[in-house]
């Protein structure tokens, strides 16, 4: 049993109405559950495979999901980067191993899945693209229409290419992702088409599965886990989910949430170092990493609490910070990720190096999205093949060169 709640005035919503923000003050809303509910099903959880789904209990899908068999990434220990921070215990969570590439699918599993309970024909998203491409996906199986609102030019070209292969209906704007969002969300309900930004309290719901996962890979809750930031879904969600188990006596302690933005795009940086009471939207926003490249975060309020509920903090790197832990990432540890997901790492080595986070914690980057998403950044930052004749002699010659 669920509810959807008002984070703000505490309004509740019953699970079969299509709402998105709270129609008493406009703020955002969260599912609730009857936790007491869930606590006998808890142990369960073990005796199923690491995915979304092992989770059942805490999402609001009665039925049967739509799923590709999303979840279940790795985790992998950062040896060598770690050994330069001088940390021994320094992981990545690669949500890029996910079927479409990021992490979106876990919000998208639930969320397409939810639309299809509420009676809803058709669904809808504003995208930087990876939203985009995973909403294509899932829209493509579960057999409904999906429209996708890009800002021209500002997409990816990998992820504009799965939206459209998926058969989505791809439209860009002459606009931010922040217009995109408006125009899809007076699209949405004007015409009774779902919307699957994550302002819908349900896509966070698959979220906050990354957090289930660490704590069940790792054995033990890390003392921090770090994540890129855009419209701070991800970062909330898993503040979310961890206070559930908390509540569920399944932890007895939350993680110190750590969100990481580009120096281009830092309005949830801003508002901490600055220590202001809500995030002011930039305007102009503009990073290499376009996943967070967003200047008016839909997730603000969220993020700020599980930001300062935990102890928590923020920080902005630049994008030549952001290439040049993309580049260790794959080089050094093997793990190939888009520039945006390279800024969690980015970012706690900035961390590190201040002498904010300890060399001795327990910590944890998520890494958002796979390294084919973005080829034209890697192309552009990498020496292009070298060429030679075919004979051995060149060949030689070339591995000299």
């Amino acid at each position: 049993m669920f509810h959807l709640t008002c984070i703000h005035c505490g309004q509740k919503y019953g699970s079969d109405e299509i709402i998105y923000t709270c129609r008493s003050c406009g703020h955002l809303l969260e599912v609730q559950y009857d936790l007491d509910a869930v606590k006998t099903s808890c142990e369960t959880w073990q005796t199923r495979p690491l995915s979304v789904w092992r989770y059942k209990e805490l999402l609001p899908v009665k039925g049967n999901p739509i799923t590709l068999q999303e979840g279940g990434t790795p985790l992998y220990h950062l040896k060598r980067i770690g050994a330069e921070l001088g940390m021994t215990h320094l992981y990545a969570k690669h949500e890029g191993m996910n079927p479409s590439g990021s992490f979106k699918d876990r919000g998208m599993t639930v969320g397409v899945s939810m639309a299809l309970e509420l009676g809803m024909k058709s669904v809808a998203c504003a995208s930087t693209g990876n939203t985009s491409a995973s909403l294509a996906v899932y829209g493509a199986k579960a057999g409904i229409p999906a429209i996708v609102l890009l800002p021209a030019g500002k997409v990816a070209l990998g992820k504009v290419a799965q939206a459209l292969m998926h058969g989505a209906k791809v439209i860009s704007i002459q606009g931010n992702f922040d217009r995109a969002l408006e125009l899809v969300r007076d699209l949405c309900e004007n015409q009774g088409i779902y919307l699957l930004n994550s302002v819908n309290p349900y896509r966070l719901e698959g979220q906050k599965t990354i957090g289930f996962e660490i704590i069940d890979q790792l054995g033990y809750v890390p003392d921090r886990i770090v994540l890129p930031v855009g419209n701070a879904g991800n970062i909330s969600a898993i503040y979310k989910g961890l206070h559930e188990l908390t509540a569920l006596g399944v932890i007895d302690k939350m993680p110190k949430m750590t969100g990481v933005q580009s120096k281009g795009a830092q309005p949830v940086v801003q508002a901490i170092e600055k220590n202001l009471p809500e995030v002011v939207p930039e305007e102009n926003p503009e990073t290499i990493a376009t996943v967070i490249r967003i200047g008016a975060p839909v997730n603000a309020e969220k993020v700020l609490t599980a930001i300062r509920d935990t102890q928590g903090t923020a920080i902005a790197v630049t994008d030549e910070e952001i290439l040049a832990m993309q580049r260790d990432l794959a080089q050094k540890e093997g793990i190939g990720v888009e520039p945006a997901s390279a800024a969690s790492v980015a970012g706690l080595k900035k961390l590190v190096q201040a002498g904010i986070v300890d060399k001795d914690e327990h910590v944890v980057c998520v890494v958002t999205g796979h390294l084919l998403k973005d080829p034209e950044t890697i192309i552009n930052q990498c020496a292009p093949p070298i060429s030679c004749e075919a004979t051995l002699p060149s060949l030689l010659h070339a591995l000299d060169s």
